[in-house]
């Protein structure tokens, strides 16, 4: 293996670290170990400082080894290879390396096989995760142009990130991705050819989360269903040609790791927690518990480490101080590949960075229902193993040449700094084997199999026709059909449609059938006859798959495929009886809890019963939750605007807010679901309705056009406003009448309907926190956080908090760097500590103030619109009353005109 003269020069003119480095030396031979003080190893080893309180004999810490010892070196990636311990047969060599990349944590291939490496190069640089949200991270991209099997061309894709949470390939050069702290995924085009980034656009909004950076999303994954998957977050996103939509799901309960099989199931990997999840059904039906799901000895695991470096302590360490209960995983992947053993096709796969395993699971179906084991449980082994302790396993990924990739941080820590605090466990074992210094390092690497050679055909598949594409979908490799159903849709090319349905009716390749039913899809052109047809196919999981993709149709208002639900529990195949029973359930088809509890009784089989049981027990808790959701005030407007909806919105918009299909693949009108206009400031829908809306609505024209609505009185108005803004997946604030009549009032002189630019012109707009807005507060908690607590976390997931609890005349203001006409205050605090009363006033100079709002707090989200005066450059709340709770908020917006 080599990698080119030239990039061997300019990298070890970049990083003098390697000091060695020739070009006639293979960088896998290159040592990090090098950069390292020669005499390291030589050194006394250090003396590991206990505090003297720290309980000995409790069981994190009772029997423990700290003696001192020789450090952990880093090796070479060639002597790393020598570490691992695989099944006969198998090989792993390395493909990229440090210094070419540093801290890899994720990988993606684009359409034309181009690897893009997520770097977190502030992860964890030192024991105390000093500058872990600097903006220091970027995402890589990389080629194999020799063809010799090594990644040896690369690019800065991106740079000067703050800890990226996904990397998503999205057509010609085009990615998707989001930075932690953040709530946007946006979209990064390289534009002129260059391999680097020069546009960026907003793509999506709602899929953030705050927190340690081990606990937020990551992961966000396009399906087989062409909706995308994240962890944490309880709803999926979809692309479509009208813009994103979603829909809420159940928790997926994952941390590091979205991956999907043969058919389409999401496989979602739990972090602390060490094991997968939710793989048992789509995630967009809830969440089931499964008893047994993982069967006994599951979560043993079988490391060849043995340093009890780990976070639990010696209460989880086996009597040779190796791992005895998995505590973190990372990374996943169906083999979906065709250049490995076929035993291998559709088995799982994740890494174990604490233990330093690769562990393959093999599923049993049983009556509906999925059990999960190690594969070598027998043995007491994994597929692979090492010896290193700095080996690990972060991501895996079956690639376009039909083999599979492991992503390797190839670090000394790797657990968060929050688990390596002053007098924890963890931090006397990282300090005893000096593994807090080895940093910047990473590696990839290919695992192969005896006589199966990898594949050499390259990925073009942005060059290619969609004919082409299409061919793809009969591909051995899963990558290959991914990829290709993915570039189809998003090209929006309808003139294979007629390939595609020969391809779903008539192939005897059974995967090809699969994908271009979904392929159909997201094309907008499948037909209700087509997926009835499938329903009736001796193979049960084309029956399956058919059910599946009809809820699409069925949303879009082909309603006598209710016909088909409730038929279909009586399936002989306990899978495509529980399908159709999901369906119906998650499409709240007439009596669908009545066709639940005859399925109860006719259907004795695991699954069935498991699955029946539970979704009556949620419809139950979810009668009793909406009496508690809103207000009794929210909840009569949710229910009138929910019955007017249905009965006269729906047939434009759809029955689920989707938008009704013109037949020609166009919508008459836009969808609401997830649409930035409906969840943005209420005064655009309110004028709307009261004045209609002709025109493009951001470049896309509608069939169909909004008349005017205004003959309705203002309670009309005002229930269906808050209902659209509540429903299919939104969250957003409630309009009440009076609202609405003000806004009436204000523009009684209009005579004609709104176009689409005239109308966003004068809505409020949300201000973004930038850094020339000065926020302070009369006090600041800084509990559990450290003196980094700052008033402006406010406008972010981590919320701002009173020190102690509420008084009169506690306040928090924004200082803006110009005069605006604000028009609204928003923002969320939780269920206790919202401010009893409080006012916001304005002012120019930041002496003299003018109040132009009140409001008396709430639970959860806090709105306050303020009056016509309301211009100024200094924006101040202030509470009225004393409270028992302090006083908070979080995801603060300020709306302005």
């Amino acid at each position: 293996m080599h990698f080119s003269k030239k990039l061997i020069i300019l990298s070890c003119a970049s990083l003098a670290a390697i000091a060695s480095c020739t070009p006639e030396r293979s960088p896998f031979d290159v040592s990090p170990a090098e950069s390292l003080d020669p005499k390291r190893a030589e050194a006394p080893y250090p003396q590991i400082a206990i505090p003297a309180d720290l309980d000995m004999e409790s069981p994190r810490w009772k029997g423990i080894d700290l003696t001192p010892a020789p450090p952990v070196i880093p090796v070479s990636a060639n002597e790393e290879a020598k570490s691992f311990v695989l099944k006969p047969g198998f090989k792993i060599e390395p493909i990229l390396s440090e210094p070419q990349i540093r801290e890899p944590a994720a990988i993606q291939f684009d359409g034309n096989g181009r690897m893009y490496v997520l770097e977190l190069r502030s992860y964890m640089q030192d024991i105390d995760a000093s500058g872990e949200l600097f903006a220091t991270s970027r995402i890589s991209r990389w080629e194999d142009k020799d063809d010799d099997g090594v990644y040896e061309t690369g690019v800065v894709f991106l740079d000067s990130l703050v800890f990226p949470r996904f990397v998503v390939p999205f057509g010609p050069n085009t990615i998707l991705s989001m930075e932690s702290n953040e709530d946007h995924v946006y979209k990064y085009t390289d534009t002129d050819g260059d391999g680097k980034s020069d546009k960026k656009e907003l793509f999506a909004t709602g899929l953030g989360r705050s927190g340690n950076v081990e606990h937020q999303t990551s992961f966000l994954t396009w399906t087989m269903d062409n909706w995308m998957y994240s962890t944490y977050n309880a709803h999926r996103i979809r692309w479509t040609p009208d813009g994103v939509i979603q829909e809420p799901t159940g928790n997926p309960y994952g941390q590091w790791g979205v991956a999907q099989d043969n058919h389409g199931q999401v496989w979602f990997q739990d972090g602390a927690g060490g094991t997968p999840q939710n793989f048992n059904f789509p995630i967009v039906y809830g969440n089931f518990r499964v008893p047994g799901q993982f069967q006994e000895g599951f979560r043993v695991p079988y490391s060849l480490v043995k340093l009890a470096d780990f976070e639990p302590g010696m209460r989880e360490t086996k009597a040779d101080m190796s791992l005895n209960n998995v505590t973190g995983s990372a990374g996943n992947d169906v083999f979906r590949g065709d250049k490995l053993p076929k035993e291998l096709i559709g088995q799982y796969f994740y890494g174990e960075p604490v233990g330093r395993i690769i562990r393959q699971v093999k599923s049993t179906k049983e009556e509906g229902l999925t059990y999960i084991q190690n594969e070598y449980i027998d043995s007491e082994s994994e597929f692979i193993q090492s010896t290193d302790p700095l080996f690990r396993p972060v991501d895996i990924a079956t690639a376009p040449d039909g083999t599979m990739y492991i992503v390797d941080m190839y670090r000394g820590i790797i657990q968060e700094g929050n688990w390596t605090q002053e007098g924890s466990y963890l931090r006397t074992k990282i300090q005893q084997y000096q593994m807090d210094d080895i940093i910047g390092n990473g590696r990839i690497w290919r695992v192969t199999y005896d006589g199966m050679p990898r594949s050499k055909e390259k990925p073009r598949m942005y060059d290619e026709t969609t004919a082409e594409l299409v061919k793809h979908l009969e591909h051995p490799n899963g990558w290959w059909r991914d990829m290709a159903q993915q570039n189809i849709i998003l090209r929006q090319d309808k003139s294979v449609v007629g390939e595609l349905e020969k391809m779903v009716t008539s192939s005897s390749n059974e995967l090809a059938r699969i994908h271009s039913l979904w392929t159909l899809e997201g094309l907008g052109s499948l037909k209700a006859e087509t997926v009835k047809n499938l329903m009736k196919d001796p193979s049960s999981v084309i029956r399956i798959q058919a059910l599946r993709a009809s809820e699409t149709l069925y949303k879009y208002g082909e309603k006598s495929l209710a016909e088909n639900y409730r038929a279909m529990p009586l399936d002989a195949d306990p899978s495509v009886a529980i399908q159709a029973l999901q369906s119906a359930y998650i499409l709240k088809i007439e009596d669908a809890d009545k066709l639940l509890k005859s399925s109860q009784q006719v259907n004795q089989s695991k699954g069935v019963q498991l699955v029946t049981t539970q979704l009556l027990e949620r419809e139950e808790e979810a009668k009793k939750a909406a009496a508690t959701r809103y207000s009794p005030k929210e909840q009569a407007l949710f229910a009138q605007g929910k019955t007017i909806f249905d009965s006269y919105c729906s047939t434009c918009h759809g029955v689920k807010g989707l938008g009704t299909p013109t037949g020609a693949g166009d919508l008459i009108a836009p969808a609401f679901s997830g649409s930035p206009r409906i969840m943005g400031h209420p005064e655009y829908a309110v004028k709307t309705l009261l004045h209609g809306l002709t025109g493009a609505i951001e470049g896309k024209e509608y069939e169909g056009v909004m008349i005017s609505m205004s003959s309705n009185d203002d309670q009309y108005i005002a229930s269906v406003v808050s209902y659209i803004r509540n429903e299919f997946g939104n969250k957003g604030s409630f309009v009440d009448a009076d609202y609405v009549a003000q806004i009436r009032k204000e523009t009684a002189s209009r005579e004609s309907n709104y176009n689409y630019d005239e109308l966003v012109a004068e809505i409020p707009k949300a201000l973004f926190l930038q850094d020339n807005w000065k926020v302070t507060a009369s006090s600041t908690s800084l509990q559990g956080v450290g003196s980094t607590r700052d008033p402006s976390y406010a406008f972010g997931f981590k919320g701002w908090k009173t020190e102690t609890a509420q008084e009169p005349g506690m306040w928090f203001q924004v200082e803006l760097p110009k005069e605006r006409q604000l028009a609204e205050v928003e923002f969320d605090s939780g269920a206790e500590q919202f401010p009893k009363k409080y006012t916001v006033s304005v002012s120019i100079d930041g002496k003299s103030w003018t109040e132009v709002g009140s409001g008396t707090g709430v639970k959860g989200l806090n709105t306050v619109r303020l009056n016509a005066q309301a211009t100024g450059r200094f924006l101040k709340i202030q509470t009225t009353e004393k409270g028992e709770q302090s006083w908070a908020m979080k995801q603060m917006k300020i709306y302005a005109r």
